[in-house]
């Protein structure tokens, strides 16, 4: 694997490898066991838009593995001033081993990889966000014990996340269902690849359906960073489109909630079953650390162990 540009890029195998070397990396660090797997070198962390967990955990993981991370945000960099992101990529790549970018446009991440010569990892765009995605099934698995047989229910806007859990979910053998309204259903080229799974994957405008015998429900916020200015008719048009008592009921008995966060609870959620889930939400925060870790030692060294 030399990037990690989007989950439509990673195999079946693929994933299960960077999950079972993110348990792996898990195990080490809540055992005190070091694993200097990447001494001696060096992540750019390339930041656009704002973060609290990519920041955080990149920057530790890394420490953790052994090497050092470097934070660029946009006001740092020339690109921030007009630089082709082509230039940025040829001369980071004289510099570090790797680079993390968190940005709008998914084209920025592909001409990173295109230009460079080092490898690259999507901390998120507008499109899709695969690192979040591979920690949400590390958790799937850590509750569940396995994928076969599962069916995972999206609820909200058709973003990203949507865009992510969908393929992920997929390509590990889930039931993937979606409930978002018309005018904000996941991109087309998603749609697209996930038709050819058949009655494996549903989607809906009625969430109350998507959620049936759901074994893992997951949300997001109605607005994204970037779209602040459509917040209130984002409101109206997601009204309804809540993880609660209602949803939940029509979900399997011991169905577990994941959500990317931040979380603005009494919209997309509410605070009853967020605080009742907190355990698996932030337990799948935590898995953002060693999956990232397990992902960047597979592009930076090639290695399983």
């Amino acid at each position: 694997m030399k990037h990690l540009l989007k989950m439509l890029d990673l195999s079946r195998e693929e994933i299960i490898d960077i999950l079972n070397l993110a348990d792996q990396l898990k195990y080490e660090n809540k055992n005190g066991i070091e694993h200097h797997l990447l001494k001696g070198k060096t992540l750019g962390m390339i930041f656009q838009k704002s973060s609290t967990r990519t920041r955080v955990s990149f920057e530790t993981g890394m420490y953790q593995l052994g090497g050092q991370a470097l934070f660029l945000s946009n006001r740092d960099l020339q690109i921030g001033r007009g630089e082709p992101v082509q230039d940025t990529a040829r001369v980071l790549s004289r510099y570090i081993d790797c680079i993390m970018i968190r940005t709008f446009a998914q084209k920025e991440v592909e001409d990173l990889a295109n230009y460079g010569s080092i490898p690259v990892i999507n901390g998120l765009t507008d499109f899709c966000h695969p690192c979040q995605v591979l920690a949400d099934l590390m958790t799937i698995r850590e509750f569940k014990g396995r994928f076969d047989g599962l069916k995972m229910c999206y609820i909200g806007d058709g973003n990203n996340m949507a865009n992510s859990l969908i393929v992920g979910g997929l390509k590990v053998g889930m039931e993937v269902s979606v409930a978002c309204p018309e005018g904000y259903r996941p991109d087309p080229q998603v749609l697209e690849f996930a038709a050819q799974y058949g009655d494996k994957f549903f989607m809906t405008d009625v969430p109350i359906e998507a959620a049936k015998d759901a074994d893992v429900l997951f949300t997001d916020v109605w607005t994204s960073m970037g779209e602040e200015a459509e917040t209130e008719k984002r409101k109206l048009a997601f009204k309804g489109y809540q993880i609660n008592d209602e949803i939940m009921a029509a979900a399997k008995e011991d169905a577990m909630v994941q959500h990317c966060l931040p979380a603005h609870r009494e919209e997309e959620i509410t605070e009853k079953v967020f605080e009742a889930h907190a355990d698996e939400i932030f337990e799948e925060a935590e898995n953002r650390l060693h999956a990232q870790k397990a992902v960047m030692v597979k592009v930076m060294s090639g290695k399983d162990e």
